[in-house]
């Protein structure tokens, strides 16, 4: 788990700010990063497209090997969270 990286993801690049904290905190992990910037804005969509698309980040960064996932998208967290956490460890 050490090597691994620490999934990032948001709708956009406003999680930016989140991985500079990340770095100061933790300036050995290594972060990947996902802005999801062809679908933006998530505010406008519904919750199940707001799922659908935050399950499918979740896999991509496990596939990717993340060791953990932050959501650093407002509208993902209040509308996907729950999900989220139901379906990985």
């Amino acid at each position: 788990m050490k090597n691994k990286p620490i999934g990032v993801f948001d709708s956009g690049l406003g999680g930016l700010t989140v991985v500079k904290a990340l770095k100061e905190i933790l300036p050995n992990e290594s972060i990947l990063y996902f802005g999801d910037t062809a679908r933006l804005p998530y505010g406008v969509k519904s919750r199940d497209l707001i799922i659908q698309y935050s399950m499918q980040i979740a896999n991509f960064l496990i596939k990717n090997d993340a060791k953990m996932i932050i959501v650093a998208c407002n509208t993902a967290t209040a509308m996907a969270l729950e999900v989220l956490k139901n379906n990985f460890k």
